[in-house]
């Protein structure tokens, strides 16, 4: 069958007629490996299924001793049956014996036999089994034997299926579960939400899979792609969504995803082996699954729930199944509970009575939270076993702020949430009264409030809350969301609606700040592999590297600032002679406008992110040739402690308002207002009354941060007396304990500061 659609077409016609025979499903199964071990011309062809125990268990066999049927049991990850389902990926080995994850089991009867080539049996995305065949001579499987016996494992996927072969989770665990669930999530989206929980189930089950003929589905699945890419036309242009904003932007990379040629060509292929359209659709998304499932790179995961998505989406234009129930039947106060989503599934539902949205999995990056926040819907990652613990219409609370969930909420639950919502909705209104009002501290200090930013939606908060301007762009969003490299008029366009946004408030731009945990997947990065990325090849050094990437971004961010102010600044430069690299590509930036004759911004200022400790050492020396200094507290201080932020075990142990850190801050001030050199905090540290309220005790008068957070340090700012504070400070910076948090608190406390 190797290089021929053919084979594939006649064994899945066979199994269409084994299918229908009116037989007990385990003789179906042990017909099935017959006709896959004659049609693969292979001397065994054996069917794994997942049991119970969540054990691999040889359940049919043609080759092999038939007293292994039913015995023989491998657990996930064991031997190269175990591998298979643990990857959810192919396994093809000339030699499969002389492979180390071997597992010999001896009453098989499997030593006589040295090829073998297994694929996993996937159904919804899950590991359901293994299908193997194995030959006595060394051969390599061709691709297309890979391919054939993937998709005749998606077939018997739903063979067993139908057949209750496979035993799924006990449905038990929903039985006397408890009455109430405590979920520690991640925060993705701010927010309190009470309501009721609603499961979003978007998946169609294929249940017809061979197809009668073969040009009809060709056919309908061209004519379903071209109904799915109209409907995605059509949703970019619904009122809400027809205005520019970074979830506008994701769901024209959403777009790209749908337009994607392979996509459709890997579908038709599946097709032309004698799948149905819908068939195909599932074949395909299996592999995908699979394939990104593995990927190290947490954002390349992240798509796969776009693919996801429109996978759904696809397979409800083939079948006419539509979503219209799901906002018709939504309560009021729906809070929707999914393993995850892709942006698009969300905007399906009607978002005047969504509530809230908790995802089992997801990350605060992916399309789906980022329009989440363009919402304002209050959203928790990461719940565990959320999907386990709950039954649609059950009670839920949401507390986007902290990540916590609770499942069927005690009554004094409920009565707490409720008085936090409504204090919420309190402190809200005291926020926007003080919106206008100057951040002066009592003793007449003026401070400077600024809104870190990185998306479109984020732009209307800086005029919302009240800030004096963006103190950090972080221009790499804009390249993590894109499928492929940002052209330089879409830089120019994000940029222009920047400083649009910005109006005569100043907006400084961060130019790219990726590696590390920030990754692109389509540029070599992704296969870069480092014992210490946070400390390895990221931000300014690749820019260096890679001056073309730099000036190419330098060359827009000048365009669109022409006739206006301009402020740029690198990131994670450790030494002086790396901002004076970067800053001579500025220069010839500059030189290449005046030589075509376009126009130059009307001013430019030029500085340096301080997060490599080193920098701090050199400031005599930096400080004459930048026109400002921004803190990034978030690196500095993981650098400061040599301290993992994103390592739980440690991301814990030292405290910002150690003694530590805060002298060190104060020396950093002290150079910068000897130099006369503007000097902003950009950070989480930033956002938190009382943490705002240290850095302004150190000398601080410029922070930058979340536009949330505006308000509550607003409202600390304009109760405080900074001279007297910073008097109170002196007397800390010696002390060996390891936080002065209970100091400040009680300090506050004394002199009635609203933290």
């Amino acid at each position: 069958m190797a290089g021929s659609v053919g084979g594939p077409r006649i064994l899945l016609r066979r199994l269409r007629e084994v299918m229908a025979e009116p037989e007990s499903a385990q003789k179906r199964l042990d017909k099935i490996v017959v006709l896959i071990a004659s049609n693969m011309v292979a001397e065994v062809c054996s069917a794994y299924l997942m049991n119970g125990a969540r054990e691999l268990e040889l359940s049919a066999t043609e080759g092999l001793k038939p007293t292994a049927v039913h015995a023989t049991r491998l657990k996930v990850g064991e031997g190269l049956v175990g591998d298979i389902a643990a990857h959810a990926r192919p396994l093809n080995l000339a030699d499969a014996q002389s492979h180390p994850g071997f597992a010999y089991r001896p009453e098989t009867g499997e030593e006589i036999y040295k090829s073998l080539m297994g694929v996993p049996i996937l159904r919804s995305g899950k590991v359901v089994g293994v299908l193997v065949v194995q030959n006595r001579t060394k051969r390599h499987y061709t691709e297309e034997e890979v391919e054939a016996l993937q998709t005749v494992a998606m077939v018997l996927a739903e063979v067993v299926a139908a057949a209750d072969l496979v035993t799924e989770q006990p449905e038990e665990r929903l039985l006397g579960r408890p009455s109430s669930v405590h979920i520690v999530g991640a925060s993705f989206s701010e927010g309190i939400a009470l309501g009721h929980a609603v499961l979003h189930e978007p998946r169609v089950h294929v249940t017809k899979l061979i197809a009668e003929d073969t040009e009809h589905e060709l056919k309908r699945l061209e004519q379903a792609v071209y109904a799915l890419r109209g409907s995605i036309d059509d949703m970019l242009e619904t009122e809400d969504l027809s205005h520019a904003g970074e979830h506008r932007e994701v769901l024209q990379a959403y777009r790209m995803f749908a337009n994607d040629r392979g996509w459709l060509q890997r579908m038709l292929e599946a097709v032309k082996t004698g799948l149905t359209a819908e068939a195909a659709v599932e074949r395909v998304q299996n592999d995908t699954r699979a394939r990104l499932q593995r990927a190290a790179d947490p954002y390349i995961r992240d798509r796969l729930h776009d693919f996801d998505d429109l996978a759904n989406r696809l397979l409800r234009q083939l079948t006419g199944v539509t979503l219209a129930s799901l906002s018709a039947n939504l309560p009021n106060d729906a809070i929707i509970i999914a393993r995850n989503m892709g942006p698009a599934e969300l905007l399906d539902y009607d978002k005047s009575r969504l509530r809230g949205l908790v995802l089992e999995d997801g990350a605060p990056n992916a399309h789906v939270s980022i329009v989440a926040r363009a919402f304002g819907i209050a959203t928790v990652g990461r719940a565990e076993d959320i999907l386990e613990n709950i039954e649609p219409g059950d009670a839920i609370i949401v507390d986007g702020d902290t990540g916590e969930v609770y499942l069927r909420p005690s009554q004094e639950v409920i009565a707490s949430y409720s008085e936090k919502a409504r204090f919420r909705a309190r402190k809200q209104e005291q926020y926007k009264e003080i919106r206008d009002e100057p951040a002066v501290t009592l003793d007449g200090q003026e401070i400077s409030l600024y809104v870190n930013a990185g998306l479109q939606v984020d732009l209307p908060h800086l005029e919302e809350a009240g800030a004096h301007g963006i103190g950090l762009f972080r221009t790499e969003l804009q390249f993590m969301i894109a499928s492929t490299l940002p052209s330089l008029r879409e830089q120019i366009e994000l940029y222009n609606a920047v400083l649009d946004a910005a109006g005569d408030k100043p907006a400084v731009f961060r130019t790219l700040d990726i590696g590390g945990d920030k990754m692109l997947p389509y540029m070599n990065l992704a296969a870069l592999k480092e014992e210490n990325p946070a400390l390895g090849w990221r931000a300014i050094r690749i820019s260096l590297d890679r001056p073309a990437l730099l000036r190419h971004q330098l060359r827009a961010l000048l365009t669109a600032a022409a006739g206006r102010s301009l402020r740029v600044m690198f990131p994670m430069v450790a030494e002086v002679a790396e901002y004076t690299r970067a800053r001579a590509l500025v220069d010839k930036e500059l030189a290449r406008l005046d030589k075509f004759g376009k126009p130059r911004p009307a001013s430019i200022e030029i500085g340096t992110m301080l997060e490599v400790p080193s920098l701090a050492w050199q400031l005599d020396t930096l400080l004459p040739l930048v026109d400002f200094v921004s803190i990034g507290s978030n690196d500095l201080l993981q650098f400061l402690f040599a301290s993992d932020r994103g390592n739980p075990r440690v991301a814990t142990r030292y405290d910002l308002l150690s003694p530590a850190v805060l002298s060190f801050l104060r020396h950093i001030v002290a150079k910068c207002e000897a130099h006369n050199t503007p000097l902003t905090l950009c950070g989480e540290m930033s956002g938190r009354p009382l943490e705002a309220m240290a850095l302004l005790g150190v000398g601080l008068r410029r922070v930058s941060m979340s536009p949330a957070a505006i308000g509550p340090v607003k409202m600390m700012l304009r109760s405080l007396d900074a001279t007297k504070l910073g008097a109170f400070m002196e007397g800390l910076y010696g002390l060996p304990d390891r936080s002065v948090r209970a100091h400040l608190a009680a300090f506050a406390e004394e002199h009635g500061v609203i933290i």
